[in-house]
């Protein structure tokens, strides 16, 4: 197989790898009530060790498929909620990154809310018309789930959280609905705060702890390729005084794992296309080695391939 090729699929392993671990530290619960509390209006200003009680179940995370039709299926005869999507069917569907209700703080109403971790903002297509898509989808995947026929006023306002990484500065949007009255001012009814998006943009630096950009540094510490674990560990539970429970630790260091694996893969890659244009330009393999300070047999290896 293409040396290339060998190292591209590696990569991509990897990198799956380290999204799927991003989507599982972002998805403890405590890490969720951080967001909830900079992002939703009725929890802010409250400790989110006080709102984690408030998060019902266990987040969904890569699990919920976004297509229509798949979000709700029909099971053993009832409907069963979010996670109900055949894994084997639906492979290769577009999925949520984490998705969960939170019942809201009178113990009676629930908001749907979808978190979406993104290592940059993407170029192929507009971010917000996605996210748009997105709480779209959570509106009409309700029907029949959390309300049947026409009763509209059940319907759960959803909020979809992008957190974008590798950006030119620290941001935060809110996108919502708004009313403008053309003619007259006739009190149409109806919840205009159902639709909610909430766009998190992280700049390669930490910010420093203050209230505006408090969300900011904590993400940008988790999911930082350039911090260690101890540096990370130290942010989480020093600075915001989470709890560094076991499994945390775990996902904590796994990703750091993963970053610098893919780190060096980018390093391997790098020295193997040098090595092949100084191949093409006629430099003898032991100069090559030489040069780029590989082994020999290495170096044999990557140009027999190409």
């Amino acid at each position: 197989m293409d040396t290339d090729i060998k190292m591209s699929v590696k990569a991509t392993d990897t990198k799956a790898q380290y999204d799927n671990k991003a989507k599982q530290l972002l998805g403890h619960k405590i890490i969720l009530a951080h967001i909830l509390v900079n992002t939703v209006e009725e929890f802010k200003g409250m400790n989110p060790a006080d709102v984690v009680q408030y998060i019902e179940g266990e987040p969904h995370i890569g699990s919920v498929p976004i297509d229509g039709g798949v979000t709700n299926v029909e099971k053993q005869e009832k409907v069963i909620g979010l996670n109900t999507e055949n894994s084997e069917i639906n492979e290769g569907m577009i999925r949520f990154d984490i998705i969960f209700y939170v019942r809201m703080q009178d113990g009676l109403s629930q908001i749907i809310v979808n978190v979406e971790a993104q290592k940059a903002e993407p170029s192929s297509y507009d971010i917000l018309n996605r996210a748009i898509f997105y709480v779209s989808r959570m509106i009409s995947s309700q029907k029949g789930r959390d309300f049947v026929k026409s009763n509209y006023n059940d319907i759960k306002r959803v909020y979809s959280i992008w957190i974008c990484m590798n950006m030119d500065e620290h941001s935060m949007s809110h996108i919502h609905l708004t009313r403008d009255d053309i003619i007259g001012s006739h009190n149409w009814k109806g919840d205009i705060n159902l639709l909610n998006i909430v766009l998190v943009g992280l700049a390669e630096d930490l910010p420093e702890k203050t209230e505006k950009y408090e969300l900011h540094r904590l993400l940008g510490a988790l999911l930082s390729s350039k911090l260690n674990v101890d540096e990370k560990l130290d942010i989480i539970g020093n600075e915001f005084r989470i709890p560094l429970e076991s499994d945390i630790r775990k996902d904590v260091s796994e990703m750091c794992n993963l970053s610098q694996g893919i780190e060096e893969r980018g390093v391997e890659k790098g020295l193997a296309e040098a090595a092949i244009r100084m191949y093409k330009k006629g430099y003898s393999i032991e100069q090559i080695s030489d040069i780029l300070a590989m082994d020999i047999e290495r170096v044999k290896d990557i140009v027999n391939n190409n």
